[in-house]
């Protein structure tokens, strides 16, 4: 196997950091295992986020979700876990990511966090007729 899962993010310089733009990304086949059972949880991972100065380089993004295939994790830990991983790497200006878990006894979870610079204000968001 040419490839193999990654705790490692890398990063690239934003192309145009002058400017808020938000880039959206979604992993469709995260998964890691119940810390209870064992037993495979399947989740959906949507990642929205302004850059600031540096954005997430895919193929890292691809095998630092493969990595958690094999790890025993809560839906919350492992959703604010990640999202502190890739605030880390980035330093965004705002982050959302949301976790939406597959059904596990009968019962779906979806888990979101955020996070938020200090010192950004969002633009006005603007409604075209």
């Amino acid at each position: 196997m040419s490839t193999s899962p990654s705790k490692d993010l890398e990063t690239f310089p934003n192309p145009r950091p002058e400017i808020d733009y938000t880039i959206r990304i979604r992993v469709p086949e995260f998964t890691c295992l119940c810390p209870k059972t064992g037993q495979p949880d399947f989740a959906e991972l949507r990642l929205e986020y302004v850059p600031d100065k540096l954005c997430v380089e895919l193929k890292s993004l691809k095998l630092y979700a493969w990595s958690f295939r094999d790890e025993g994790a809560f839906h919350e830990a492992v959703t604010n876990r990640i999202l502190a991983d890739l605030v880390a790497a980035t330093n965004p200006r705002f982050m959302r990511l949301t976790a939406e878990f597959n059904v596990r006894g009968g019962v779906y979870t979806d888990v979101v966090v955020e996070h938020r610079a200090e010192d950004w204000t969002p633009p006005t968001k603007v409604e075209l007729p």
